[in-house]
C-alpha cells in the first residue's frame, strides 16, 4: 500500500478542521501528561521526604524511607495491568473515551490520597489504603501515556510527527515543575505543619486538573487512523493475542529503549532527591528545586529532540541521549556526594534533564511507529509499562538497597545508571529506523520491506519545498 494513498505527508495542512483537531489533540494529551506526572512526581517526592514518617512511623528512619519507596514501586507494578486492560479497549473502542476513563481513575486516586488517615491514626490500615490507592493510580497511569502517545502520533503530520508527538510530553515537564514547586514551598514551611495537614493539599488539588482534562477530552474527535480502521472494518477482536503473536520483538525493543529514559527519570527524581537530603545533608527544598529547574529546561529539550528526530532519524537522536547518560553518570554522582550546595542543584538538574529528555523527545514518535494500527495502543502500553516496572518502578527501591549495602557510597548508584544507559544504547542498534512510517499499516516496522521503507517521506523540508509538490 503506497504512502500517497494512505497518509499524505502534509495531511490536513490546509484543512481548518484538521488543524483545530490537531490543536485539541495536543492540548488534551498535554493536560493528561501534566496530571499524570504531577501525580507521580508528587508521590515520588512524598515517598522520598515524608511518606515514611507518616505511614510507617514504627520503622526506623532508613527502613521507613525504603518502605515509602516500596509503595512508590507498587504503582509501577500496577501500570502494566492498566496498560493491557485499557490498551485493549483503546484498540477496540477508540482512543478518546478510554483516555477520559484513565484520567478520571488516576486523578481520582491521587485526590483520595489527600484524605487518608496516617499510621498514627489508624495503624496498619494506613499503609494498606495507601497501597490500594497507589494501585488505582498506577492502573490509570498505565494507559494514559500510551494513549496520549498513540493519539498524538496518529494526528500529527507525517514529516513533523516527531515534533508534534513530543509536544504533549511538555506536559510531563509542567507536571514535574508543579510537583517540585509544591514540595519546594513545603520545604520552607515548619516541618510539623507539613506533617500535620499541609501535605494533603497538593494531592487534593489533583481534582482541578481532572476537571480540566475531562472537559478538553470530551470535545476531542477520535483519532483519524482509528476512524479509518473502523471504516475498513480492520479492527481486531483480539489485539493482545495479535500483539504477542506478531509483535513480541517490537515490544522487547520498546522495553530496551525505555530502560535508560524511564529508569534515569525515576532515579534522579526520587532516589537522588532522597540521597542528597538524607545522606549528603542538603536542605529539604534542594532536591525539588533541582528537579523543577531540570523540568523547565526539559520544556525546550523535548520538542527540540523530537524535531531533530524528524530531520536526522529517531535512533541517532535516541542514541545521543543514552550516551550522555552513560558519560555523565560517574561525574554527576561524585559531585552530588561532595556536599557542595552550589553544585548540587545544577548537577542534579542537568543530569536529569539532558539525557532523559533527549531520549524522551525521540521516543514519543518511535513507539507508535513501531506497531501496526490494529494493536498499536496495547503494543505501546505494554512496552511502556513493563519497562516502567523493570526500570522506573524498582529503581529507587534497588538504589536504597545499594546505599544500605555500600554504607551510603555513591558509586553503586552511578554504575546502576550506567547499566540502564548501556541497555538502551544497545537497543538503539537493534531497533529499525521508523521515521515517516505510515501509521495506517497493520504490520509492525520490524516487518517492513525495503520497498516499504523507500516509500516513506523524506526528512523535514522547508515550506518552499512543500509548495513545489
Amino acid at each position: 500500500m503506497s504512502q500517497s494513498t494512505t497518509e499524505h505527508p502534509e495531511r490536513g495542512s490546509n484543512d481548518p478542521e484538521y488543524a483545530a483537531n490537531l490543536r485539541r489533540a495536543t492540548l488534551a494529551s498535554s493536560v493528561g501528561s501534566a496530571l499524570e506526572y504531577y501525580d507521580f512526581a508528587l508521590y515520588g517526592l512524598a515517598s522520598a521526604l515524608i511518606f515514611g514518617q507518616l505511614f510507617f512511623p514504627a520503622l526506623g528512619a532508613g527502613a521507613a524511607v525504603a518502605a515509602g519507596f516500596a509503595t512508590y514501586a507498587v504503582g509501577f507494578f500496577a501500570r502494566p495491568f492498566g496498560g493491557i486492560v485499557f490498551g485493549l479497549l483503546g484498540d477496540k473502542l477508540g482512543r478518546k473515551w478510554v483516555l477520559m476513563a484513565t484520567i478520571a481513575l488516576m486523578g481520582g486516586a491521587s485526590t483520595l490520597i489527600g484524605v487518608l488517615p496516617t499510621g498514627e491514626q489508624i495503624g496498619i490500615w494506613a499503609p494498606i489504603l495507601l497501597v490500594f490507592l497507589r494501585i488505582l493510580q498506577g492502573l490509570g497511569a498505565g494507559a494514559e501515556q500510551a494513549g496520549a502517545t498513540t493519539l498524538m502520533a496518529e494526528y500529527a503530520p507525517v514529516r513533523r510527527r516527531g515534533f508534534f508527538s513530543a509536544l504533549p510530553f511538555v506536559g510531563i515537564m509542567v507536571g514535574t515543575v508543579l510537583a517540585s514547586v509544591v514540595f519546594y514551598l513545603l520545604g520552607l514551611v515548619d516541618e510539623q505543619i507539613v506533617h500535620d495537614w499541609l501535605w494533603r493539599v497538593p494531592f487534593l488539588a489533583s481534582i482541578l486538573l481532572i476537571a480540566v482534562a475531562v472537559f478538553i477530552r470530551f470535545r476531542l474527535a477520535e483519532s483519524p487512523t482509528f476512524v479509518k480502521l473502523e471504516k475498513q472494518e480492520q479492527e481486531t477482536h483480539s489485539p493482545l493475542k495479535e500483539m504477542f503473536s506478531t509483535s513480541f520483538p517490537s515490544v522487547l525493543r520498546g522495553i530496551g529503549l525505555r530502560m535508560a529514559e524511564n529508569g534515569g527519570s525515576a532515579i534522579y527524581q526520587t532516589l537522588a532527591v532522597s540521597y542528597i537530603t538524607v545522606v549528603v545533608g542538603a536542605e529539604r527544598w534542594t532536591g525539588p528545586l533541582a528537579i523543577a529547574l531540570g523540568a523547565v529546561i526539559g520544556v525546550a529539550i523535548i520538542p527540540l529532540a523530537g524535531a531533530l528526530s524528524d530531520r536526522y532519524g529517531r535512533m541517532p537522536v535516541y542514541r545521543v541521549g543514552a550516551i550522555v547518560q552513560l558519560v555523565l553518570a560517574i561525574p554527576a554522582w561524585w559531585l552530588l556526594s561532595s556536599g557542595n550546595m552550589a553544585l548540587i542543584v545544577p548537577v542534579l538538574a542537568l543530569s536529569y534533564t539532558l539525557s532523559v529528555n533527549i531520549m524522551l523527545g525521540a521516543q514519543c514518535a518511535t513507539l507508535p511507529e513501531l506497531f501496526g494500527n490494529r494493536h498499536r495502543y496495547v503494543g505501546v502500553a505494554v512496552s511502556r509499562e513493563f519497562s516502567a516496572v523493570l526500570a522506573g518502578g524498582i529503581a529507587p527501591f534497588i538504589g536504597a538497597l545499594l546505599l544500605s549495602a555500600s554504607g551510603d557510597s555513591w558509586w553503586p548508584l552511578a554504575i546502576y545508571v550506567m547499566v540502564l544507559a548501556s541497555i538502551s544504547l544497545w537497543a538503539t542498534f537493534m531497533t529499525p529506523e521508523t521515521r515517516g512510517r505510515d501509521l495506517n499499516l497493520v504490520n509492525d516496522a520490524m516487518q517492513d520491506s525495503a520497498e516499504d521503507i523507500a516509500r516513506r517521506p523524506s526528512a523535514t523540508v522547508s515550506r518552499s519545498a512543500h509548495s513545489s509538490h
